[in-house]
């Protein structure tokens, strides 16, 4: 533990350092979902029911912006061989690479969802289950990009590669995602697809950090 504690300072260490990464991924969450109502049209209720979807398409873009740099530059500079042959467990490194891309892109996309889905006519009693869904969805996601950009390491065109591995596994989270705040909306309980996406970060859990330290133990021999 002691291995995923100084790998994880270390990331937020980075991320401090190179703030560039989240404020683009903010940015870049605003701005995709602003174009909605121009495109759609600023109809209150058109926007309301297209609310949910476009914060949570929008947060799974957003998302995948950093993951590409998760594993590349410790790969680049010999930095990744060093936290291998430290002793940490390579799965470990993963889940500490993971609850740092969390912590400086999930956690403030949750932050920035409140205000952009009420600037989107969200009904104000649909906000607490869009962030208890975006929180256990985030996470999950930041799992899956985990898993992808420690598999697509090395490859030649590996930033390509890697929303084609992420978006097809985290289609489901997008569903049942919408689906509980749509619920919440229409006076329905969110409670089974809120189960499901917490039985969907139980799975990934322990999966794709093993997937992940695999896939580094491999790139780095």
């Amino acid at each position: 533990m002691n291995g995923f504690i100084a790998t994880l300072q270390r990331e937020l260490t980075l991320a401090v350092r190179h703030g560039g990464d989240t404020l683009a991924a903010l940015l870049f969450f605003f701005v995709a979902a602003t174009l909605f109502p121009l495109a759609i049209g600023p109809g209150p209720e058109t926007l309301a029911r297209i609310a949910p979807g476009v914060v949570w398409v929008c947060a799974l873009l957003s998302a995948l912006l950093p993951l590409d740099r998760m594993f590349g530059a410790d790969f680049d500079d010999g930095a990744l061989d060093q936290l291998i042959v430290s002793g940490t467990a390579a799965s470990l490194i993963a889940a500490a690479k993971a609850l740092a891309h969390w912590l400086v892109t999930g956690l403030p996309l949750l932050l920035a969802a409140a205000p952009l889905a009420t600037m989107l006519q969200m009904k104000p009693a649909s906000l607490p289950v869009l962030l208890t869904g975006l929180a256990l969805g985030t996470a999950v996601l930041s799992l899956l990009g985990t898993a992808a950009a420690a598999i697509v390491l090395g490859a030649r065109r590996g930033s390509v590669l890697l929303p084609v591995l992420v978006l097809p596994l985290a289609t489901p989270v997008l569903i049942f995602g919408t689906m509980a705040a749509d619920a919440a909306a229409t006076g329905l309980t969110p409670r089974p697809h809120l189960l499901l996406l917490g039985a969907f970060l139980a799975a990934c859990l322990p999966l794709c950090p093993l997937a992940a330290g695999a896939a580094l133990r491999a790139a780095v021999d």
